[in-house]
């Protein structure tokens, strides 16, 4: 395994990242095989570990703190996790970006993690509710209290990484070190600015969906039935309903991606993961394994060399900056989602 350093940080982290959103209630619920996938990930040279709060609300988190129990595996380990989403039922101020919930999330996370540190603590999501200021203030306060390493972003914006650094230099506090976007053979988007904005700032960067929730491991073909009702497929179908104009096209390119792949001898997946890996922004892959077949079998892409002529060939099937979907099913920002951020009053909207 190859390491790469993480920004500016002086952390040198694993070219692949153990993400571990599949590890608890809404992947597999079983804490003593989630254990061995980790150890395993770890025993091949995977250094860094991924997880948030809310994956399986809070599950996720504890089978990771199962797994790093022993000392030297902890200290061993570049451990990253996230807060923004809300946790622990409905209400008020249980979620979001505040010095009120961070200070506790973290605690919380601390806890089902069991450790005393967290070397990536990531906020998972924009929170148009609160002033940055006040975000990166109090994240700046638990690195001096220890509790945190660095902190980075998630799924942010460029505009958003550009305010946050611009706030950060201009209040004296400290920056966002990392950004964690989606990033796939489908989903290119991120190559317009996200990419050069994080090379600009000199950020890690570690990409999460490289198979596209699924698109890219070779489950979904074109003409082939799906089923609707069960795994991810039923928790959103419309993201995989192929009767949709924007499935039939991420099917369309997938068989251009398996018969390229099948031309340069390897599965679809490596050739998913090797076109992440091989953008100079990319620190790090996030895989996401939900059983030790699936890791086992992501590990055998790790030596997948990409040339030119395959990335141009690749460029040709999905042009540069190009979404075949919108990657991020889980938010979106204010601004598309609430049509009165868009729309003056109506008697001021004549132009004379």
């Amino acid at each position: 395994m190859r390491y790469r350093p993480l920004g500016g940080t002086g952390i040198d982290v694993s070219t692949y990242c153990l993400g571990t959103m599949m590890f608890g209630a809404v992947g597999n619920p079983d804490h003593e095989e989630s254990v061995r996938i980790i150890h395993a990930a770890l025993d091949q040279g995977i250094n860094f570990v991924d997880t948030a709060d809310m994956y399986s609300a809070g599950e996720s988190e504890e089978i990771v703190g199962k797994a790093l129990r022993d000392s030297r595996r902890r200290e061993e380990t570049v451990l990253a996790t996230k807060v923004y989403f809300p946790m622990g039922g409905d209400g008020p101020n249980k979620g979001g970006l505040s010095r009120r919930w961070i200070t506790l999330a973290v605690e919380n996370s601390l806890r089902r993690l069991g450790t005393d540190w967290i070397d990536l603590y990531q906020v998972h999501r924009p929170d148009p509710g609160t002033d940055i200021e006040e975000t990166l203030d109090v994240l700046g306060d638990l690195v001096t209290q220890g509790k945190i390493r660095a902190f980075g972003c998630s799924t942010f914006p460029a505009e958003e990484i550009v305010e946050a650094h611009a706030v950060a230099e201009r209040r004296g506090l400290r920056r966002f070190r990392s950004e964690q976007p989606p990033y796939s053979l489908l989903a290119r988007g991120v190559e317009a600015s996200v990419l050069p904005v994080a090379q600009r700032y000199g950020m890690g960067v570690l990409t999460w969906s490289p198979l596209a929730s699924g698109f890219l491991t070779g489950r979904y073909r074109k003409g082939a039935p799906v089923d609707l009702t069960s795994g991810r497929a039923a928790l959103t179908p419309h993201r995989f309903d192929p009767s949709l104009p924007v499935n039939a096209a991420k099917l369309d390119a997938v068989e251009e991606f398996v018969a390229l792949a099948d031309e340069i001898g390897c599965s679809l997946p490596e050739l998913a993961i090797a076109f992440v890996t091989s953008h100079p922004a990319v620190t790090s892959v996030i895989i996401g394994p939900r059983t030790m077949d699936q890791l086992e079998g992501l590990l055998k892409g790790a030596p997948v060399v990409l040339t030119d002529d395959i990335l141009d060939r690749i460029d040709a099937i999905v042009p540069p900056g190009t979404n075949l979907y919108p990657p991020d099913g889980v938010w979106r920002p204010r601004a598309l989602t609430e049509s009165g951020l868009r729309r003056r009053p109506l008697g001021e909207r004549a132009a004379g």
